[in-house]
């Protein structure tokens, strides 16, 4: 098991500008983590030499980043949007190549109210293949996830149901499409967490490392304070020879501190499981 972080807590700040990319990549190499992760809404200078210099920022402190998380809205109700949003994503893929990033986070889209289930599933399938096909030979993996609500989307994300999120894995199984699997959104949603990760094991990529304090709404909380089940998620997948990146995605707001214990507790579960 590898371990990186999405830096939720710091958000803020990095969009902000007030903590570099480098601080975070820094922080990430001093906490002792393989790698760090990012979203695309760090990068907001995406210029040949703006990427450049972000790369050379994490790279000096010993760090790679393992996956952008993006946010593509293949659900909304208007064809040229749809359209729109996949030529931005081909775009985040390639921001996330030249950033030797190893994986990108892609979504479904968001449960806009006027998109119905069955044609938003066809949405969201639809443009979650012509995404992987439009880049598949960038040496970037796509990997979908059991998604909840980002701070960028006015609604929550159309496939946050565990049963739309199983349609829409089903209907990509021939595409390429990797997941990345969010255990506390699927303790926070599913009545069984550990079923839906097994019913989806052999399409996951990496592992979403999260936590809620309570079932039926996202809640964030230090990892190991929540209702998420990790001994019993970390057993499945090893049960099941996986064996690959876990992602934290830490959004105690607890500063560095945070993401020192989510780690220490990942690592320590992940032994015991």
């Amino acid at each position: 098991m590898k371990l990186s972080c999405l830096p939720v807590s710091f958000f803020s700040e990095i969009i902000d500008g007030r903590i570099s990319v480098g601080d975070w990549a820094n922080m990430g190499s001093e906490i002792g983590l393989d790698g760090i992760d990012l979203s695309i809404l760090f990068v907001p200078d995406q210029s040949e030499i703006g990427l450049t210099t972000v790369r050379e920022q994490i790279e000096s402190t010993g760090m790679s980043v393992t996956m952008i998380t993006s946010y593509p809205d293949f659900t909304h109700p208007v064809a040229i949007q749809r359209l729109k949003e996949l030529e931005l994503e081909i775009q985040v893929v390639e921001v996330a190549r030249k950033l030797g990033a190893k994986m990108v986070r892609v979504t479904a889209g968001q449960a806009h109210p006027q998109t119905g289930r069955i044609e938003g599933i066809d949405w969201a399938v639809e443009g979650l293949s012509r995404l992987t096909e439009g880049v598949k030979d960038l040496g970037v993996q796509l990997v979908y996830e059991n998604h909840a609500k980002p701070g960028a989307w006015q609604y929550t994300d159309f496939s946050q149901s565990p049963q739309i999120f199983l349609d829409i894995v089903r209907q990509t199984a021939d595409c390429g499409l990797g997941i990345n699997f969010d255990m506390g959104n699927a303790a926070t949603f599913a009545e069984d967490p550990v079923g839906l990760l097994e019913s989806v094991i052999s399409r996951v990529v990496s592992i979403h490392a999260s936590d809620s304090s309570t079932h039926g709404a996202l809640n964030h909380t230090l990892l190991g304070t929540g209702i998420t089940p990790y001994l019993e998620l970390f057993a499945c997948i090893k049960r099941n020879g996986w064996d690959g990146w876990i992602c934290m995605e830490e959004a105690s707001n607890l500063g560095r501190e945070g993401v020192e214990q989510a780690a220490a507790f990942i690592r320590k579960t992940w032994a015991m499981s």
